[in-house]
């Protein structure tokens, strides 16, 4: 049983998903973000591979909003290194706000462009 929150967020993520798509050159970076934890990748939908990844799984001990900037940064880090530097962002139907807008704005000081 889904609720009306959730079915209304699956709505607004297939919208979204309609025009974003990840390549190469620019990947897709798609946010999930459950009660606890933030998690996010970085996707190449022509191969359908993931090239990085981060989560905030151990950082338990700060609050949610640094845990997702710490993430940012992480994923930023790692998709550097695997030679990314300009991705797609997909908020995966969340609102732009709160710990998706830190995680973002995480990964953008890390170095990644959007």
């Amino acid at each position: 049983m889904t609720t009306k929150k959730v079915e209304r967020r699956i709505k607004i993520k297939y919208r979204i998903r309609k025009s974003i798509f990840g390549t190469a050159e620019r990947p897709r970076m798609s946010v999930f973000r459950s009660n606890k934890q933030i998690y996010v990748q970085v996707i190449n939908d022509q191969n359908g591979t993931t090239l990085a990844s981060a989560s905030s799984l151990g950082m338990e001990a700060m609050p949610k909003i640094q845990q997702a900037e710490k993430v940012g940064e992480l994923v930023a880090k790692k998709a550097i290194e695997a030679g990314i530097s300009a991705v797609v962002f997909d908020r995966n139907g969340y609102l732009y706000h709160g710990r998706v807008k830190q995680l973002a704005d995480g990964a953008r000081k890390g170095g990644l462009k959007f």
